[in-house]
């Protein structure tokens, strides 16, 4: 099992359009070269972002805009719009014991009301977490690397 980084990903791209979007526009190429991520795995996350009507994208000429109040768009958001099932893969149960063991029959059942409890804990904590306080911290970090 592992935990997919496009999340983190995304937030990179979202922080770097909100920093540049104004002034730079701000394409799939230029991300890919901030984030050191592939241009079409780059696209894949701006189209679900887009999807999820976090981002706006120009067609044709490009450059691409947050949509939305960045105290709207939460980790949960952002992470629900680019790894849709994450929770299911974060915290999964195994799906072939076997139903002949009294164990193998119960154990979905079992893990299911104790992995619930931690999936939505999870889902309660990146609610709320937000693209604003996220910039925040980084605006805070680029201030101490400046002194």
């Amino acid at each position: 099992m592992h935990i997919s980084t496009k999340c983190s990903i995304a937030v990179h791209c979202l922080i770097f359009i909100c920093e540049y979007g104004q002034t730079t526009k701000v394409t799939s190429d230029l991300l890919a070269l901030s984030t050191g991520i592939n241009p079409v795995t780059i696209r894949n996350i701006v189209s679900a972002l887009k999807k999820e009507e976090i981002l706006s994208v120009k067609l044709g000429t490009g450059g691409t805009t947050v949509n939305c109040p960045l105290n709207e768009i939460t980790l949960y958001r952002i992470y629900k719009s680019v790894e849709p099932d994450f929770l299911s893969k974060l915290i999964g149960i195994h799906n072939t014991p076997s139903p002949f063991c009294l164990v193998g029959r119960n154990i979905p059942q079992v893990l299911d009301t104790s992995y619930g409890k931690i999936r939505n804990e999870l889902r309660q904590c990146l609610q709320s977490i937000t693209l604003e306080q996220i910039l925040e911290d980084y605006h805070n970090l680029e201030q101490k690397e400046l002194q």
